[in-house]
Formats: C-alpha cells, sequence, structure tokens
C-alpha cells in the first residue's frame, strides 16, 4: 500500500483567517505556524525510504544470517498511516447544515417577499405630513382612532378610557363573587 503524501496546504488560510474573530487572532496565528513546522518537516524527508544495498552489507558482515534477518524484518515493517474515521460525522454534519441553510434561506425569500410587499404598500400611501385623519384611518385601520364608534380619552391608553379595571381589580371581582 502506498502511503499518501501530505499535501503542500490542503488549507485555505486566507479564507480562515477572514472568519476568525479578533480576540483569537494570536491563536490562530499560533496554530497557523506550528501546522506550517509540521508540515515543513514532513517534506524536508524524501517521499519513499532510500533503498538499502543489501548485497553490500552481505559482503561486509561476517556474521551468518545477520543481514537476511534484518532485511526480512525491514521489508516486514510498514508504518499504517491513520485511518480516517471522522470524515463520515464531517460529512453528515455538512450535509444536516445544508438542509438547515436551504430550510433558511427558503424562509428568509418569504420573509423578503412579505417585507417588499409592506415596502410597497407603504410607498403607495400618501407621505406622512400630508395624511388627514381619515387617510390614515384608511390606511391603517387597527391603530387608526376612531372618535365615532369607539371614542377614547387622551393619552388614547386603555389605563385613561373609562371602565378600565387592572389586573388585580379583575381579580377581586372574580374572587369576590365565588
Amino acid at each position: 500500500m502506498a502511503a499518501r503524501r501530505v499535501a503542500q496546504s490542503s488549507i485555505n488560510w486566507s479564507s480562515l483567517a477572514e472568519r476568525v474573530p479578533a480576540n483569537q487572532r494570536s491563536s490562530f496565528g499560533a496554530f497557523k505556524t506550528k501546522s506550517d513546522i509540521y508540515v515543513r518537516a514532513v517534506l524536508a524527508n524524501p517521499e519513499t525510504p532510500p533503498k538499502i544495498d543489501w548485497a553490500n552489507y552481505k559482503r561486509l558482515i561476517p556474521v551468518a544470517g545477520l543481514v537476511d534477518s534484518f532485511q526480512k524484518q525491514y521489508d516486514a515493517l510498514t508504518v499504517p498511516y491513520p485511518k480516517d474515521t471522522v470524515s463520515p460525522q464531517v460529512d453528515a454534519e455538512i450535509k444536516d447544515s445544508q438542509s438547515e441553510i436551504a430550510s433558511y434561506k427558503k424562509a428568509s425569500e418569504q420573509r423578503i417577499q412579505n417585507y417588499q410587499k409592506e415596502i410597497a404598500h407603504l410607498k403607495s400611501l400618501l407621505p406622512y405630513e400630508q395624511m388627514t385623519m381619515e387617510d390614515y384611518r384608511d390606511a391603517f385601520p387597527d391603530s387608526a382612532l376612531d372618535p365615532i364608534n369607539k371614542p377614547t380619552f387622551w393619552p388614547h391608553t386603555p389605563e385613561e378610557q373609562v371602565g378600565y379595571k387592572s389586573k388585580e381589580q379583575l381579580e377581586a371581582e372574580a374572587q369576590g363573587h365565588h
């Protein structure tokens, strides 16, 4: 099995740096420096180990079988590349976040359409400075004063109106009737 060679750097450091908050920039710089040191250390070594001239060693070393033993052990030695067990989890998280992003975009587009309708409605109205009380009532029937059907007293808050009862008064009346 051929060992995978670590790429120069598969990390887009500039786009990652844009996402780092200002208070963590020093930690990010230290992390990048450490990563660069590791990558340089790996790239300093050749991709494949140097070939050993076993015949030369067999000729030079008088002990019978010693070089053959070393050669057998050397050829049997394999350094395993770490098994990737995290990629499926990352892919699952990416897939989940993609669906969340898609639903958020869909909801946002719906909100944008609603806001554009509201903006179009507001632009179609008379400027506020030019509105009469009747124009305001026609444009905003829920919040406009209705002096004919439902007259109120200034400052037109519920507490200032005739017949208003506070929450405590209503609770006291409810207990008094029982």
